[in-house]
Parts: structure tokens; sequence; C-alpha cells
């Protein structure tokens, strides 16, 4: 059973980072395994505070965490948390000198790694911290097969790979935190999904070429 998630993110004590992250001048990206671990035993794992089926299938995957120091702009918005595959695409020396960095900062190449900017976690609510960690987790999805199941590798564990939104944020994260800010693009989606449309879908169909192959 969920249990509800105001309840649940004001009573689990979440991490936080380093007060020298509200520093402008600081400039260190530091490996944040408490992020990791609060992650596991509150997310990830049944009967944690806010745990959720939909990411069962990184039960055995080698995720780790990171501050950065701030965040960054990127097509006009400001981006607070990263999911990325850890790949090195470059040269034998280039490579070696990355997997030595992840080895020292991990103990070991991650398969995962969530960046996310201290300085906004330093300041934001519970609420708020749940929601961006859960979002950039739920950028890991599960492979599905050519039968639309879920895949696996032949050592049967679950197969991944990053995903992108369903629409202009995940399901799962609208549905155990909200819409986010009353101006933003997905309160304006959900609120134009919840008026009359403008344009009678009939009308839609007849002035789309696509539409009227179809129909053909």
């Amino acid at each position: 059973m969920k249990k509800n998630r105001n309840s649940a993110a004001s009573t689990s004590a979440r991490p936080m980072p380093s007060p020298e992250f509200a520093d402008p001048l600081n400039n260190r990206y530091v490996p944040a395994p408490e992020v990791l671990k609060w992650a596991r035993a509150t997310i990830l794992t049944e009967g944690g505070a806010l745990y959720n089926e939909d990411h069962a299938h990184l039960e055995s995957c080698n995720i780790q965490f990171m501050w950065a120091p701030e965040g960054f702009v990127k097509a006009g918005r400001t981006v607070l948390g990263q999911c990325e595959e850890v790949t090195f695409r470059c040269g034998p020396w280039q490579k070696g000198r990355q997997q030595q960095q992840m080895a020292d900062w991990f103990g070991a190449v991650p398969e995962y790694l969530i960046t996310l900017d201290a300085s906004y976690c330093l300041t934001c609510s519970d609420v708020e911290f749940c929601a961006l960690v859960e979002h950039e987790l739920m950028h890991i999805g599960q492979e599905r097969d050519e039968y639309g199941s879920p895949a696996f590798t032949k050592d049967g564990f679950p197969k991944l790979a990053i995903r992108g939104h369903d629409v202009e944020e995940f399901v799962g994260i609208v549905r155990r935190y909200g819409v986010g800010h009353p101006d933003g693009t997905l309160a304006a989606l959900v609120a134009a999904a919840n008026n009359t449309p403008e344009v009678a879908k009939i009308n839609i169909a007849r002035a789309c070429g696509t539409c009227l192959l179809k129909a053909a």
C-alpha cells in the first residue's frame, strides 16, 4: 500500500549537501553516497516511506549520486538534476582517466550516474527534493522486447536504458507529486486537457493529411 507522499516526505530525514555549497565560489563536484542510501531505503525498497513499485527494475542496478555546485541552463531552462548512463566514447587514455576518476569516487564505475544541484537541494522543500530524485530515477527505464514485455539480459537482470518523459513529465511523478508550479508548462497542459476542446476532434481529423490517409 502506498503511503501519503506529504507525510512520508516530512518524516523521512532527507540527505542534505554540505553547507559549503551555499558559497557561489565553490565549484567542487562531490560523490553523494548518502543520497543513494536514502533513496534505497525510502523509495526503492518495499516498506520504505515513499516506496514506489515503478522502480522495481532498479533493485540490482548500480546507480550512484553526485552533488554539483550549481545547475546550468539548457534550452532556456535551468537544469537541477540529470541522469546519465555512464559510457566512455573516447580514446584509451581518456577512457582510462575517466574510469579511474569514477573508481576513485565510487569504488567502481557505476552503470548510471544521477547528478543533483546542491545549491538547490540546500533550500528546496522535502517534497521538491523527493520529486527531483524520483524524476531522475524515472529516467532509468526497463527496455521492452519485441512483444512489448519487459526485457531481460541473458543473466536474468532487467535490461535498462535511458528513457524520456511520457509527455512533459513522467506520469508516475505527476501521480505522486502533482503538476508542479501552477504557471509551469505541465500545469498548463493539464488545464488544457481538463477544458472542453476548442476544436472538435472531427475537425482536426479533416485537416490532417495523416488522419485522412488512415481513414481512406
